[in-house]
């Protein structure tokens, strides 16, 4: 592939599609010399563009989650204060799937934890930042009660499948020792 990744990503059809991003994360994954400049479409002006971008990171790192280490610095420095929905949820996901410092891992939390503080976070943001900290805790980076504590709040969310995944977790949680 010879085109800017940014051209591709911005050729989506329906706005709310992945367009060609299939395209880009076959090319990413056969030279991956390619993938800074996927992560540089994260911060391009077209929010789509970041959608696309930030979805076929998550998809590549699911593979070789080793790839991230160049980029989790600025991650952590310059992604978590995007208020996007598609990025947070995105990146509530590559922290299950990323081999992350213990600093890194207790900056995820706290991130995480903020979005679930209050049931005004969009629902597949909550949904993905729920797993993720039910994964922290079994790798002990929260208490059970702090947890316990942000899924109760989620119970008023409005999204009906907040409330179900919030309550699915609780229910597991009672169970365990």
């Amino acid at each position: 592939m010879d085109e800017a990744f940014i051209e591709v990503l911005k050729d989506g059809g329906k706005s709310n599609s992945l367009g060609r991003s299939e395209e880009v994360l076959a090319e990413v994954l056969q030279n991956n010399n390619r993938l800074p400049e996927l992560y540089d479409c994260i911060s391009a002006d077209d929010a789509w563009v970041r959608m696309r971008a930030i979805d076929t990171l998550e998809k590549i790192l699911r593979i070789h989650p080793e790839w991230s280490k160049p980029f989790l610095d600025d991650i952590f420095t310059n992604l978590l204060v995007v208020d996007q929905p598609s990025i947070q949820w995105h990146l509530a996901q590559i922290f299950r799937e990323v081999n992350l410092s213990e600093g890194q891992k207790v900056k995820a939390t706290d991130w995480l934890s903020d979005l679930l503080s209050s049931t005004s976070v969009d629902w597949i943001v909550a949904a993905n930042s729920m797993d993720t900290l039910v994964q922290f805790m079994d790798d002990e980076l929260l208490s059970k009660s702090q947890l316990v504590n942000l899924l109760t709040i989620q119970l008023g969310h409005k999204s009906k499948s907040v409330v179900k995944r919030a309550n699915k977790h609780l229910e597991a949680l009672a169970k365990a020792p």
